[in-house]
């Protein structure tokens, strides 16, 4: 096993951008108002979305995740919050798998609508995706696999929100 280096930060952020070919304000909709069909959009992702406490679109909701993450079954369970002016949602992290690695993980999903040059009408837009997180212990990686994961979970919610529009 590879040592980490001294330096390495025990907190951080990991950024990505992902194309949507459906509106923003669609995708930001169903995170917002029915999360419960994310295992819709997403089945090779997501298996189960829960209300843990509160309701399905009330700000401060405690939602539990099952979701797979490169082929293992985990749980996640999480305070949500959201941003209507901006579409952001933002979960921040409170048990499960990913809470095993990280003392802090909160994953903001913001729909961002751009400029139509495809004169179609078409309302396009990117998913900007950041995860902030701080290891429980130094030999912690960045959760990179969960970047890869919820930019994979990102693009098939958006194909199968096209496909369904």
């Amino acid at each position: 096993m590879a040592a980490k280096t001294a330096g390495e930060p025990m907190s951080g952020k990991l950024e990505a951008e992902v194309e949507l070919h459906c509106s923003p304000a669609k995708f930001y909709d169903v995170f917002r108002n029915t999360a419960h069909h994310m295992p819709n959009h997403s089945p090779t992702h997501i298996q189960a979305v829960q209300v843990h406490e509160g309701d399905w679109d009330c700000h401060d909701t405690v939602k539990f995740w099952i979701y797979t993450c490169e082929g293992k079954l985990e749980v996640f369970k999480e305070r949500v919050e959201y941003d209507d002016a901006k579409r952001t949602v933002k979960l921040n992290g409170l048990e499960g798998d990913v809470m095993k690695l990280y003392k802090v993980y909160n994953v903001i999903y913001e729909f961002v609508a751009k400029e139509d040059d495809n004169g179609e009408g078409k309302q396009q837009g990117v998913a900007k995706l950041t995860i902030e997180y701080e290891k429980l212990k130094p030999d912690v990686p960045p959760p990179t696999k969960y970047m890869n994961f919820i930019t994979l979970l990102v693009k098939e919610a958006d194909a199968s929100l096209v496909k369904a529009a």
